[in-house]
C-alpha cells in the first residue's frame, strides 16, 4: 500500500463518455489496492501537462502526490492536429515524470476512430485506465525499492 501520499487522477473530459470509463478503470484500480486518490478534470488532453505541474507545483517535489495517472483521448480527425496533440502532451508528460522524479501512469489513447477508443476505454474491453493506475502504482513502489536499496 502507498503510505500516507495519495495518487492524482488528471481526467480529460473532451470525451465525456470515454473519460468515464478510463477513470472507472483506473479507480477500481486504486481502490483495490487501498490507495487514496483525488480527481481533477481539464478540458482535453492539450491541458493535462499544465494542470499536473499546477497540482505539484514549481518546487522540486511533487507536490505531495505519491504519483499521477493522466486518463484521455485524442481520436485521428482529418487534420494535423491529432499528431500535434499526440507528440506534444506525450513529451510534457514524460518530461514531467522525468524532471520531478514523478511516478505517471499514462492513459492517454490516441486512436484512429472512436469505436477504437471505445473498446481500448472500457472497463470490459481493453481497460486502458486501469492499466494507467497499474503503471503508476508500480513505479511508485519501484520508486521506493530503489531509494532503499541506495540508502
Amino acid at each position: 500500500m502507498i503510505e500516507a501520499k495519495h495518487v492524482l487522477v488528471v481526467e480529460a473530459r473532451f470525451y465525456e463518455d470515454l473519460a468515464d470509463d478510463l477513470v472507472a478503470g483506473a479507480s477500481a484500480v486504486l481502490d483495490e489496492a487501498g490507495v487514496p486518490f483525488e480527481r481533477v478534470a481539464v478540458p482535453g488532453c492539450f491541458e493535462l501537462p499544465a494542470a499536473i505541474r499546477f497540482a505539484i507545483g514549481d518546487g522540486s517535489g511533487t507536490g505531495g502526490y505519491a504519483g499521477v495517472v493522466a486518463l484521455g483521448c485524442v481520436i485521428r480527425g482529418e487534420t494535423d492536429h491529432y499528431d500535434h496533440i499526440c507528440r506534444e502532451v506525450s513529451r510534457a508528460l514524460m518530461d514531467l515524470s522525468i524532471e520531478r522524479c514523478l511516478p505517471l501512469g499514462f492513459g492517454v489513447l490516441t486512436c484512429g476512430t472512436y469505436e477504437q477508443a471505445k473498446v481500448r476505454a472500457a472497463v470490459g474491453g481493453k481497460n486502458k485506465g486501469a492499466d494507467a493506475a497499474q503503471a503508476c502504482l508500480r513505479m511508485i513502489e519501484l520508486r521506493r525499492e530503489l531509494a532503499l536499496a541506495s540508502a
